[in-house]
């Protein structure tokens, strides 16, 4: 296993820890530790590595630049629909990009996507790591999942639970940071309150990736043969 994997395998689960952790702690044990920047330090570094991965992977000019094109419609595809609360028709994008091009390369589009279009909508915090980390492991789902060739029920299934990944990972901030106690009931709760929300966002999953999902893949597909694009061993169809 190369030494980048191993580096990433070791922050996911350093990061579980680190959530998990509060809830086996007394209450004097918690407070005196800042769960919202250890998760968030962590949240950091696991990027910055896949970054790394990415990096190392020695991709040409032209596919950076296909990878860079896909962040940016995947942004602008954001952008219009801010007015509607948890509709993010991004998301099915990230998807079908993971899918067609591999796990690195479909975290880099999630990355890409919160990057770009948080410039133009003006939200920037501390939530914007775990936004990355969420959207971009949809890219890294997707990309592990090619191998089973998913088809237009296995799409929406994916793009529903993926909904309620991403708003899980994202409420890590908000629990972490201003929760307290941080015990499981207070877990639950906090991430209830955003049930709402994250089923709205699994319903447009389900819609965009319905309707969408199977013609933008195959469309990928083209690109991706045209640019000689190898995957993974991994990523590859049985």
């Amino acid at each position: 296993m190369k030494k980048s994997r191993v580096l990433l395998l070791m922050l996911f689960l350093a990061g579980a820890v680190y959530v998990v952790a509060p809830l086996f702690y007394s209450d004097s044990q918690v407070s005196s530790v800042n769960w919202g920047l250890a998760t968030t330090i962590l949240a950091v570094l696991i990027i910055l590595a896949i970054f790394f991965e990415f990096e190392s992977k020695a991709l040409g000019s032209k596919e950076i630049a296909l990878v860079a094109m896909l962040g940016t419609i995947s942004a602008v595809l954001r952008i219009p629909f801010v007015a509607i609360p948890s509709v993010q028709p991004c998301s099915y994008l990230i998807i079908c990009s993971g899918y067609v091009f591999g796990p690195v390369a479909g975290f880099m589009v999630g990355a890409l996507t919160v990057l770009a279009s948080n410039f133009f909508i003006g939200l920037h915090g501390p939530y914007t790591p775990y936004q990355i980390l969420a959207w971009g492991l949809l890219g890294v789902v997707a990309g592990y999942l090619r191998r089973f060739k998913l088809g237009v029920p296995q799409l929406v299934l994916l793009g529903v639970s993926g909904a309620y990944l991403y708003g899980w990972i994202v409420n890590i901030w908000g629990w972490t940071a201003f929760i307290y106690p941080l015990t499981l009931e207070s877990f639950i709760v906090y991430q209830l309150n955003s049930i709402w929300f994250d089923t709205f966002h699994a319903i447009g999953n389900a819609v965009f990736l319905g309707l969408f999902g199977v013609r933008t893949i195959t469309i990928l597909e083209r690109f991706r043969k045209r640019f000689n694009w190898s995957l993974s061993p991994q990523a590859k169809n049985a």
